[in-house]
């Protein structure tokens, strides 16, 4: 499980940051239009604009590339792409959105966040 979380945190640092330097992007994270989910992907905490659709299919759609190179032998592109959810979930900032393993969308505040129990 250790080898999977470390792998899950180097494959998926490449399209996050990318699309960190996309100021829509960062608009709908921060307005909380957009959260991260316990299964990898982003997630629409509200009924997105055309625009903010594309952006989370774009990342989702490089993220479940990243997820199907990256996992590791022995484990399957579900479980790599749920470990890395637990690590994003964990990287929030407070102010940031996240989907609870119950389905709820909470809005991150200084404390961690809800994390499934398998979580590494």
């Amino acid at each position: 499980m250790a080898a999977i979380a470390v792998t899950a945190a180097v494959a998926i640092a490449v399209p996050p940051a990318m699309a960190q330097r996309d100021p829509a992007y960062e608009a709908a994270r921060s307005g909380g239009l957009i959260g991260e989910q316990p299964d990898g992907y982003l997630g629409f905490v509200s009924s997105p604009t055309p625009a903010v659709r594309d952006i989370v299919s774009d990342i989702n759609i490089k993220r479940k590339a990243a997820y199907t190179s990256g996992a590791p032998a022995g484990s399957t592109v579900e479980q790599f792409a749920f470990i890395t959810g637990c690590n994003l979930i964990l990287k929030t900032r407070p102010g940031e959105k996240y989907k609870t393993p119950d389905g709820r969308w909470l809005t991150r505040d200084s404390g961690p966040p809800e994390r499934d129990s398998r979580c590494p």
